[in-house]
């Protein structure tokens, strides 16, 4: 027996490599920067409504949410976006990756292909593939801060580009875009009959610059897709949504019920008192990630390394010497006591890079910036680690 050629084309994902191996080690003695979850508590608020509603009784609901969640949400985008849906313009998903999922089984036919950032989440390209599409990079060059060329996007549209992803702020480098740029490339797909999708799931967690919304550029090109994990950690909640142009909404509405059914209940309940509760938690934390940024910024730029500062998300690129072997580097230093997310994982453009996530303790980080510093120091950045030359 084989698989379908679509999923035997998905190869695993080089972040779960590390996870896997860091907590295979002794509890404790790896301090772990490679994942991209908050270590705080979903605020208590946001429990107790999701309790409520488990003793009232869960249901189905709406494949594509409850009405009182997809009406909060309209007013969350308007305050957020200026933009005006409507609630059937709004569809509840199991999380940002099953939004972008849902979105590409909308659109994507076989051999479309989708102009994807590198370094990039690494579940882009493997959902791309599973739609047995064609995933396309376009260079987020560290010269340039993981800001992309709209001009080097433009050469890479052919008849066959379906769609374009942008992503920001970004995973995995913290990059906020300039509104100059993302203006450019809605434009862009717009001239050239290409659809975008805008993966904002981290845009309230920006410390320098404004979120992408790409939305008030352009509604009917751009779908925007959103997340309550990463903003009012909830990461274990599975709740996100897609904000669609209004020819592809009844579409996402009919295609939801075959892949979900519909959102759990309690998730959706939990997700309202997100959007109607108290924001000093939400305010708190995105400051604690800003002094974590701040922190590890300054300790590398103390040890003479070159860091691209990133401006939203929870995310810090480290740099290797140059051509080293990111993946080789990452397995060496969880035996160091420090695991980070190998640049290769995210792509080609940052392979002698690796993704140092804010989302651990102050204390956690101190201890992993320590142990990389001086396994960096005996090391000589990872020279002895190079790549083979091509």
């Amino acid at each position: 027996m084989t698989t379908g050629a679509a999923a035997a084309r998905v190869t695993s994902s080089g972040i779960r490599e590390i996870v896997n191996l860091a907590i295979s080690k002794p509890k404790g003695s790896v301090a772990r920067l490679e994942i991209g979850e908050p270590d705080f508590h979903t605020p208590l608020h946001i429990v107790e409504a999701a309790h409520q509603q488990a003793l009232a009784g869960v249901g189905y609901t709406q494949s594509a949410g409850t009405a009182q969640l997809r009406e909060e949400i309209v007013h969350r985008l308007v305050a957020t976006t200026g933009v005006q849906y409507t609630p059937e313009e709004i569809i509840v998903t199991a999380g940002g990756v099953q939004a972008c999922s849902l979105v590409m089984s909308a659109i994507l036919s076989p051999g479309d292909e989708v102009l994807v950032p590198d370094p990039a989440w690494p579940n882009y390209e493997m959902l791309i593939e599973l739609h047995d599409a064609v995933p396309v990079h376009y260079p987020l060059e560290p010269s340039r801060g993981f800001v992309p060329d709209p001009e080097a996007i433009a050469a890479l549209i052919t008849p066959r580009t379906r769609l374009i992803i942008l992503n920001s702020p970004g995973n995995p480098t913290g990059a906020v875009f300039p509104q100059e740029v993302v203006r450019a490339i809605v434009e862009l797909a717009r001239s050239r009959g290409v659809l975008v999708l805008s993966d904002e799931v981290y845009d309230e967690l920006i410390f320098d610059g404004l979120p992408a919304n790409a939305v008030a550029i352009d509604r009917e090109t751009v779908i925007g897709v959103y997340s309550f994990s990463k903003t009012y950690a909830m990461t274990g909640w599975r709740v996100g949504y897609v904000a669609s142009p209004s020819w592809l909404a009844q579409t996402l509405w009919m295609i939801q019920e075959p892949l979900v059914s519909c959102v759990s209940e309690v998730g959706q309940a939990a997700a309202v008192a997100a959007l109607t509760g108290p924001r000093d938690e939400i305010d708190a934390m995105r400051e604690r990630y800003r002094q974590r940024r701040d922190l590890v910024v300054g300790s590398l730029q103390d040890a003479g390394l070159e860091i691209a500062v990133p401006n939203g998300a929870f995310y810090v690129m480290f740099p290797f010497a140059k051509g080293t072997d990111s993946r080789r580097a990452c397995l060496e230093l969880v035996e160091a006591g420090v695991s980070l997310a190998p640049g290769s994982a995210f792509g080609t453009a940052a392979i002698d890079q690796a993704r140092l996530s804010l989302s651990a303790s102050e204390e956690t980080l101190t201890l992993g910036l320590d142990r990389l510093l001086n396994w960096y120091e005996r090391t000589d950045g990872g020279s002895h680690l190079a790549l083979p030359r091509s």
